[in-house]
């Protein structure tokens, strides 16, 4: 006969065994379409840097996201990138799930245009849906003498590091006027938690940003030395728009940042969420329900959102195809046919 003490054992595994038989029944009775936290499915979106908004608008995400996990079985995380570029080159090599890029690096990685030629056109990347506008915005030093773009020339200006969205957006406006880097006294490349540190420890004379407002850099760069934010506007704007779907005039409102006391007129793009062609419809269908679901609420998680338009989300500045799970919803609520 086996000893009390084997007895004991004996019982207490026939009891850890039916405690876990039980759980997955009950959960498989309670199980519909969507993962259960019995197959608990990780995501991760891609952003940029800490003080930019995109960080901020991945964690709004994943805050609606996660606030569902125990019906849906996703759990959401958020990590900090070198911006727009890096995350779809990301998604591309299965790195990230998902990721925030602005609308240009959108468009060139569907069409295999800078910096995305090396691999060709990007044809199983997919759009969620639309954020927030980005002005592209350049701040400048009040000593450096800047009252407009075009006084860059000859001077120290951070363009953004290699990858990231306000390095995409700068490229395409020196390409549009005819410089190159050669034309400024120094042109750095750093990161957009650096930038505004170097500005006011005066090792550069402007630094360029494209961003939802308000922004956390800039509001630092201002707060911290005297600056101005510089109008970016002509001709050559005006045909870079015209030419380009993904870019639109914009305006930055007076009284956001010290010293701005009157709207700053310039031209930007606007943040996109997506994802690859080979993510779960579910796990689209249960993100993309998870924000527009608690809508106001999502709007409240960060100023730049504010203004959001659920109608404009399905749509601006999407260059790839809607994910067919984000098309089930917007089917679903009307907000598509």
């Amino acid at each position: 006969m086996p000893s009390s003490l084997g007895q004991l054992s004996i019982r207490r595994v026939v009891g850890v065994f039916t405690l876990l038989v039980l759980a997955a029944l009950g959960l498989a009775a309670t199980a519909g379409h969507a993962q259960t936290p019995a197959s608990v499915r990780y995501i991760t979106i891609g952003t940029g840097g800490v003080t930019g908004v995109y960080y901020p608008a991945g964690g709004a995400v994943c805050r609606l996201v996660n606030k569902g996990r125990r019906t849906h079985g996703i759990r959401c995380s958020v990590e900090s990138t070198g911006g727009s570029a890096v995350n779809i080159d990301s998604i591309r090599m299965e790195e990230l799930d998902f990721g925030v890029v602005q609308s240009d690096a959108h468009y060139a990685a569907v069409h295999g245009n800078a910096p995305f030629e090396a691999h060709g056109p990007y044809a199983d990347l997919r759009s969620v849906f639309a954020l927030h506008p980005e002005p592209f915005t350049v701040v400048a030093r009040a000593d450096a003498g800047i009252r407009s773009f075009k006084d860059l020339k000859g001077k120290r200006v951070n363009i953004g590091n290699p990858g990231s969205g306000q390095r995409g957006t700068m490229e395409a406006l020196m390409a549009a006027l005819g410089w190159t880097t050669a034309d400024f006294a120094q042109a750095m490349e750093l990161t957009s938690a650096q930038q505004s540190k170097a500005l006011c420890d005066n090792k550069v004379d402007a630094m360029v940003f494209t961003v939802g407002h308000p922004n956390a850099s800039i509001k630092e760069a201002t707060i911290t030395c005297d600056t101005v934010l510089v109008e970016v506007s002509g001709p050559e704007i005006d045909a870079l728009v015209g030419q380009y779907p993904y870019f639109n005039t914009n305006t930055i409102p007076k009284g956001m940042y010290r010293g701005t006391e009157r709207d700053i007129k310039t031209f930007g793009v606007g943040a996109t969420v997506v994802t690859s062609a080979n993510m779960s419809d579910e796990v689209v269908y249960q993100i993309v329900h998870a924000v527009f679901e608690n809508f106001e609420s999502f709007r409240l998680l960060h100023p730049a959102f504010a203004r959001l338009d659920k109608a404009a989300m399905t749509a601006q500045g999407l260059s790839a195809p809607l994910h067919p799970g984000a098309v089930r919803y917007f089917k679903e609520v009307g907000l598509m046919d």
